[in-house]
């Protein structure tokens, strides 16, 4: 199996809470920000998935909190979709520290949402597949 998709972020002073460690909501901002990259690397924008009427929506978001993350701290957040053959999929996500220290583990179950129909999508796998210049990347 190959590794997962990845993106480097920096953390930035303004993300840090008071106690001077990455505020937990921003873990979320991460993963998302590297759920869109994957999607950009693959070739689907916003725009492709608007246009075939479908958009990604998170239904569980778990984040286990391993090691704080400081301001100027950089980290790794990868990214590996799992297909359960349903209306749903599953996203694990990691961020490590650049020493490889795991920061967080982030596990997100999501689906496609038919815009017009205002329901999930019976097979998210195949819009991905269809749309994607590069469907490795999600697995597919």
């Amino acid at each position: 199996m190959s590794e997962p998709f990845s993106v480097r972020v920096t953390v930035r002073g303004y993300e840090t809470d008071v106690q001077g460690h990455l505020n937990q909501a921003v873990y979320l901002n991460y993963a998302e920000h590297a759920r869109w990259s994957l999607l950009q690397a693959a070739g689907i924008t916003q725009s492709g998935l608007i246009a075939q009427g479908a958009g990604p929506v998170a239904l569980e978001t778990t984040i286990r909190y391993r090691r704080e993350l400081l301001a100027g701290d950089e980290a790794d957040v990868t990214c590996a979709f799992t297909w359960s053959g349903g209306k749903t999929f599953t996203i694990e996500q990691t961020i490590t520290k650049a020493d490889g220290t795991v920061a967080a583990e982030i596990t997100a179950v999501g689906g496609l949402l038919d815009l017009t129909q205002r329901r999930l999508v019976p097979s998210p796998q195949d819009v991905f597949r269809d749309l994607a210049k590069d469907p490795g990347l999600f697995g597919l």
